[in-house]
């Protein structure tokens, strides 16, 4: 056991240690930043590569619709779910779309999505909802 006067020296090995636990080291050295498309930042801009589909987790069947998009900011290329029904009509090559994180646990996916993080919020400018709604026009570009 440690004497009365080894405080010094425990404390010395506890901080040593420190850099074993896997959540200090991510903190410190920003792991979880460098690792986010994101970089940290709430939402992100990009441009649609392609429409695609992506089935879902056991025990769900169906495809959800989702877009490839790749940032403006880093070049990086994401998977982003489109949500409500029809909304991916409303979406094609090219159009800038705004994301968003789609609101999982530590950053992570929701539901029966596989790997799907982030969601369409608005397409060329103009929200989804709106238009999808028929309130307001999709502008071309």
């Amino acid at each position: 056991m440690a004497g009365e006067f080894a405080a010094r020296k425990l404390k010395r090995k506890r901080q040593k240690m420190r850099c074993k636990k896997a959540k200090y080291r991510n903190r410190i050295l920003g792991l979880r930043k460098k690792k986010d498309p994101f970089e940290g930042a709430p939402q992100a801009k990009g441009i649609v590569l392609e429409k695609r589909q992506v089935e879902q987790k056991q025990p769900h069947s169906g495809l959800i619709k989702c877009v490839r998009v790749r940032l403006i900011k880093n070049g990086k290329q994401i998977t982003a779910f489109v949500p409500r029904t029809g909304a991916i009509k409303h979406i094609a090559e090219h159009d800038q779309v705004l994301l968003e994180g789609v609101g999982g646990s530590q950053g992570g996916a929701v539901g029966s999505m596989w790997g799907v993080k982030w969601r369409v919020v608005k397409v060329n400018g103009v929200s989804l909802e709106m238009i999808r709604t028929g309130k307001k026009k999709k502008p071309a570009g």
